[in-house]
C-alpha cells in the first residue's frame, strides 16, 4: 500500500553521448507557459546537444553530429 502523501519518483538519467532519459510524472512548460502534453508518456529524453529539430526532446541528432559529452557525475560543491 502506498502513501497517498508520497510523491512518485522521477529519475533523470544522463545516456551516453545522448539525452537526459526523464522517467516518473514531470510537466515541461514552454517559455510562453504552455505545458507539453505528456500524458501518454512515462518517459521523455530531452536533448543536450543543441541540435534537435523537436526541442526541448531529443530527435537522435546527437548521433549524427558526433556529439561527446562528460557522464559521470562529479560531487557540487556548496
Amino acid at each position: 500500500m502506498t502513501n497517498e502523501n508520497e510523491q512518485p519518483e522521477v529519475v533523470i538519467t544522463v545516456r551516453e553521448n545522448g539525452p537526459y532519459r526523464v522517467q516518473g510524472p514531470v510537466r515541461i512548460v514552454d517559455i510562453d507557459g504552455n505545458e507539453y502534453d505528456l500524458s501518454a508518456r512515462k518517459a521523455v529524453s530531452l536533448c543536450r546537444c543543441g541540435g534537435s529539430t523537436t526541442k526541448p526532446f531529443c530527435d537522435g541528432t546527437h548521433s549524427k553530429i558526433g556529439f561527446e559529452a562528460a557522464e559521470r557525475a562529479v560531487a557540487m560543491e556548496d
